[in-house]
């Protein structure tokens, strides 16, 4: 049975990344529910079991970024300077005084529908040559990344499907944004997975990650990140904004279904 449900968070891993990863989403953020309703991953280990997907599935499309030059830029290290400190707050905030996690869906649904509906809106409106949308400032681009790397550590998701559409709605292209999130998101993990470990020594209850299941849905995020991530070039800009903006929508469905419940 315990290999069984390995393979199916093999594959899972597998079909998340190929279809967010060309956007800059690690996919932790729809694996989640499926961890918490599926595989039933108890809480909090469901957040450092996350966080072990997105380091084992990184690699995966960052490799591939890395080949075509995409990694070496400054909103990749503002990112990774915002979201660090942000995640290793986010995991003392989860063990010791972590919200509800209805409190936190709903919060993710009334931010990621919305999000994700504007951001297609916006796609499909004809440009404005007369006013150009102005990309975000880098003190507000820290502050977000700050902001989201604390959510991700209290939560274990990407910060790449709250990054991304905002930076994409603020007029960047999907081609710098979505390799710089996965980066942040990737360091973030490691991070934060890293102190869940820590923290798992002094705390007590499901602390630790389930290794085998994370480390299962992480080698299927490997493979799927790399395949995703080659496919990028071959699509439209268009089409890369409707999917980005189509994920947050899904997402923020996702989670105000489940909080209803």
């Amino acid at each position: 049975m315990a290999g069984s449900t390995e393979l199916y968070g093999l594959a899972v891993g597998l079909m998340i990344a190929v279809v967010t990863a060309p956007v800059g989403v690690s996919g932790a953020v729809f694996l989640l529910p499926v961890q918490l309703s599926v595989f039933g991953v108890p809480s909090p280990a469901v957040t450092p079991t996350n966080l072990l997907f997105n380091v084992v599935a990184g690699p995966g499309a960052l490799l591939r970024y890395r080949r075509a030059g995409l990694l070496n830029s400054p909103l990749t290290r503002r990112l990774v300077i915002g979201t660090l400190p942000g995640v290793v707050i986010g995991a003392v905030v989860r063990v010791f005084a972590v919200p509800g996690a209805t409190v936190f869906r709903l919060l993710v649904a009334g931010l990621l529908m919305p999000l994700g509906l504007w951001l297609i809106a916006r796609t499909f409106r004809p440009a404005r040559p007369s006013a150009p949308a102005a990309e975000p400032s880098r003190l507000i681009v820290t502050g977000l990344a700050l902001a989201v790397g604390i959510v991700g550590g209290i939560y274990g998701i990407g910060g790449g499907s709250i990054l991304g559409p905002v930076l994409v709605g603020r007029g960047m292209p999907v081609s710098q944004v979505a390799p710089a999130a996965l980066a942040s998101t990737f360091v973030t993990s490691v991070a934060g997975a890293a102190a869940f470990a820590l923290l798992s020594l002094t705390g007590s209850g499901d602390v630790a990650p389930d290794w085998y299941l994370g480390l299962a849905c992480g080698l299927g995020g490997l493979i799927g990140g790399y395949l995703g991530a080659r496919l990028q070039p071959r699509l439209p800009e268009t089409a890369l904004r409707v999917l980005l903006g189509a994920l947050a929508a899904a997402f923020g469905t996702l989670y105000a279904v489940q909080s209803l419940r």
